[in-house]
């Protein structure tokens, strides 16, 4: 959540935020009167209650004509104290709802717009020219087949639509990259980190996931908890309700867990193979950092994201996603985009943001620095998304016979392996 003083200093700010991601401007307005109420009904109370303390010593002394009248006043006050008090709370609880509505304060470089509206920044790699090299390429999923590599028509019967085997050579590449990413990441000083899956209701809401990315979210109606789609929920949450000291900052940490999500938003699209999916794995990078230091924080997080795409061997961009398309909890996110050869475009692979104080507000995780307390700032960014950077090597370093080279930097956790042969038939 956002810092109320900073909503009652500068609304505008607040409301042209608003008014960037598309969401109700008119939302600011609601919140400014309620936490007028709270602040009102809050000095309302304190002085009934501070007048009800005087009249209790008042009333032992005075004389019994005169306590007559007291006790009279101290009856009225005592209804007063009472209905002031849940005036108060009253308007408390409707602050903090609307509050938790808001979404974070959009950096002022961010481009505005929806999603089509990102700012290209980067752009590495060549895109390889297959009419040059003599034949068509094949989708992931026809190289996944011819690999022995992906199952989707046993994962629809097991589970449903949308869930997958990974098999033989399949299964091998996600364990390569998953000790490939975590191998880069602890290099990089990163704690490696196993989470859990579920979490409690505080830790979902607490990162941002309950509010526009609720229709993505599994949840255990009879346990009360949530799946999480992506390891930066616990992650978020393990400080969670603590006071870190500024000389342990900054605090990194690398996370592999499953991820679940519903994908409600996207009936029809990337429906074949294991593009879009409800169940995949991912590492996942996540700073604590002092507020001052996120946006430097940020860079690095993305220096890491395009270091380990190169070492993949992978052409990508990367973008400055639009304003609109932010999730509530970021202020700046930065996309990585690899060449996708048989859909022709550039799609998210790895993403990178920065959520200044918002979680850590919602989470009560403060840093003491000397004899000051206050918010630190959080950060994440996917290192490895699984099926999508399986999608990415399969298509990008097929061969024509149906076989894929494999990255050099992938062949130590593949046994030495340089090629990813077909199984026969």
């Amino acid at each position: 959540m956002i810092d109320l003083r900073l909503l009652r200093e500068d609304p505008d700010r607040v409301r042209a935020s608003q008014r960037a991601r598309g969401e109700d401007v008119a939302l600011v307005d609601s919140l400014l009167s309620a936490d007028e109420r709270r602040r009102s009904s809050g000095v309302r109370f304190d002085e009934l209650r501070a007048e009800q303390k005087s009249l209790g010593k008042l009333i032992p002394k005075a004389s019994a004509e005169e306590k007559a009248e007291l006790l009279k006043r101290a009856e009225q006050l005592k209804a007063d104290v009472k209905a002031a008090d849940a005036e108060r709370d009253a308007a408390d609880t409707e602050t903090q709802e609307l509050l938790l509505q808001l979404g974070n304060l959009v950096h002022p470089d961010v481009p505005v717009g929806g999603e089509e509206d990102f700012v290209t920044l980067e752009t590495h790699g060549e895109i390889r020219d297959f009419a040059a090299e003599g034949f068509e390429p094949k989708d992931h999923l026809e190289l996944g087949t011819i690999l022995g590599a992906i199952d989707t028509e046993r994962g629809a019967k097991v589970s449903g639509s949308r869930f997958y085997f990974l098999t033989g050579v399949g299964a091998l590449l996600e364990l390569a990259l998953v000790n490939a990413a975590i191998a880069q990441a602890t290099a990089a000083g990163f704690t490696p980190m196993l989470t859990p899956a579920l979490v409690r209701p505080q830790s979902m809401a607490g990162t941002g996931f309950l509010g526009q990315a609720a229709q993505d979210v599994y949840h255990l109606d009879k346990d009360d908890l949530y799946l999480v789609g992506t390891s930066e929920v616990a992650l978020a949450a393990y400080h969670m309700d603590e006071i870190i000291d500024a000389d342990r900052l900054p605090l990194r940490y690398a996370g592999f867990s499953p991820c679940f999500r519903r994908e409600a938003g996207s009936h029809g699209k990337d429906t074949r193979g294991i593009f879009r999916v409800h169940q995949f794995d991912k590492v996942e990078m996540f700073s604590y950092v002092a507020p001052e230091d996120s946006q430097a924080e940020h860079q690095r997080l993305l220096d890491w994201e395009k270091q380990w795409l190169t070492s993949l061997e992978l052409p990508f961009r990367v973008i400055d996603v639009a304003s609109a398309d932010l999730g509530s909890s970021a202020s700046r996110k930065f996309d990585c985009e690899a060449w996708i050869p048989t859909q022709g475009k550039y799609r998210e692979l790895t993403s990178t943001s920065d959520c200044t104080e918002f979680q850590s507000r919602r989470l009560q995780i403060r840093v003491r620095d000397g004899k000051q307390v206050k918010p630190l700032a959080t950060l994440n960014g996917t290192l490895c998304a699984v099926p999508r950077t399986i999608v990415a090597i399969l298509e990008n370093h097929q061969q024509a016979d149906g076989s894929v080279r494999v990255p050099e930097a992938l062949r130590p956790y593949l046994g030495g392996r340089e090629v990813l042969e077909p199984v026969a038939k």
